[in-house]
């Protein structure tokens, strides 16, 4: 994975508030060391000080005149001065909602984000609910796509795949706090993870166009293939800014225009889905045409773009050959 960024120069530590301070002046004191330094300045607080506290983040609104202790303050002041020098919510917490999910998150990984929350909207919409397909998550990261099917699909079995050893621990670790059970994790990177999964019943069908010259035993075909792979083009601006600053540079770059790993995902799924499977990608809100282009460039057939909530294009899917 990508190293850590180096330490950043940072603001100076917040001012010392009286030891006997209570709940609502400690939040007032870290909404102005915060202001100039983040765009939710009250929400961080809030976050923080609930966290501090293992409570909800406006308990300390209902009980801001009750005196908090030396030692929670020391470390809420810790996490907003961490915070101030840019670090992400998600890093100081240590979780992060996603879905009906609350995952654990750590700096080997990206954050998930709630435009990934379409990939999920969309893949549900072509799953029925009492299905028991295949379906191979793609860059796992963190889990929340694939666990949030697994809760909602409960039939289907999902493969859960991720080139980083760091990134497979915390899923699997959300899997285990979430008590889900029909993720498989693997190791590798994109399709050669599939390659590392399980053998094949011997009456098992062959994928699709695999050829069989010194392949292993075949894979049974998926019904639903779907990645939230790197799509940042390497000199978008945006890497500078924000949470991604301090992500690992391998979850988010996807080559020059961000469309490497886009591009190899759709020219190899076709030889993993059944007749009539499903591939589906989230991509950047300027990257939809592109998309659409490449898979009809592919021979994928039914191609449709969904938009986030935020009204940008944001997930592509298509299926392959016929049902």
């Amino acid at each position: 994975m990508t190293a850590r960024p180096p330490a950043r120069e940072g603001p100076s530590p917040l001012p010392s508030p009286p030891t006997d301070t209570t709940l609502g002046a400690a939040l007032r004191v870290a909404i102005r060391a915060l202001t100039p330094h983040s765009p939710s300045p009250r929400a961080d607080a809030e976050i923080l000080l609930g966290h501090v506290l293992g409570k909800p983040r406006h308990w300390p609104y209902v009980w801001r005149d009750k005196p908090i202790a030396d030692p929670v303050l020391g470390q809420f002041r810790d996490l907003v001065t961490r915070r101030a020098t840019g670090q992400p919510i998600a890093w100081l917490t240590g979780r992060r909602a996603f879905w009906t999910l609350d995952l654990r998150v750590t700096p080997d990984v990206l954050i998930p984000r709630p435009d990934t929350e379409t990939l999920v909207e969309v893949a549900l919409a072509l799953i029925p609910e009492d299905a028991s397909w295949r379906i191979a998550d793609l860059g796992t990261g963190t889990g929340p796509v694939a666990l949030a099917l697994a809760r909602e699909r409960p039939g289907c079995r999902i493969t859960a795949t991720d080139i980083s050893a760091a990134a497979l621990a915390v899923a699997s670790r959300n899997a285990t706090e979430h008590r889900v059970e029909n993720v498989t994790f693997r190791a590798g990177d994109w399709f050669a993870a599939l390659e590392a999964s399980s053998p094949a019943p011997p009456d098992a069908p062959p994928s699709p166009g695999r050829g069989t010259s010194g392949a292993p035993d075949p894979i049974p075909p998926y019904s639903l293939i779907l990645s939230n792979p790197p799509y940042v083009a390497a000199d978008d601006p945006h890497l500078a800014r924000g949470d991604v600053r301090f992500e690992p540079a391998l979850a988010l770059i996807g080559g020059p225009d961000g469309l490497d790993a886009i591009h190899h995902i759709a020219r190899h799924a076709r030889h993993y889905l059944a007749p009539g499977g499903w591939l589906a990608l989230e991509h950047g809100y300027d990257q939809g045409a592109r998309v659409r282009t490449l898979l009809e460039g592919f021979g994928y057939r039914g191609i449709t773009t969904r938009r986030d909530d935020g009204g940008q294009e944001r997930v592509t899917w298509a299926a392959w050959g016929e049902a």
